[in-house]
Order: structure tokens, then C-alpha cells, then sequence
């Protein structure tokens, strides 16, 4: 295994970032499914919540 300084290994890093396509637009969707999910999950189970009068 080679050593890799520091500095190059995040000049690399930063190389690859770049070059990235969807990365951005993949994790803002998958945080909306997953917010949506989960308001949907409370919207409906808040309907079954029994009313003790």
C-alpha cells in the first residue's frame, strides 16, 4: 500500500468531487422522500390516536 501525502490525497479528493454528476441533486431527493415519508407516517397515524373523553 502507498503512502499518500495529505495535501495530495485532498487535491484528489477535491478532483474527484468536482467531476461528480447527480451528487447534490441525489441527496436533496432522497432528504425529501425520506421528510415526506415521514410526515406521512405522522399525519396518518395521528387519525388513529384514540379520544379518552
Amino acid at each position: 500500500m502507498q503512502h499518500i501525502p495529505h495535501a495530495d490525497w485532498l487535491a484528489g479528493a477535491a478532483t474527484a468531487a468536482e467531476q461528480q454528476g447527480p451528487g447534490n441533486l441525489l441527496r436533496i431527493v432522497l432528504i425529501v422522500m425520506v421528510v415526506g415519508c415521514v410526515l406521512t407516517g405522522w399525519f396518518l397515524l395521528r387519525g388513529y390516536k384514540q379520544k379518552d373523553d
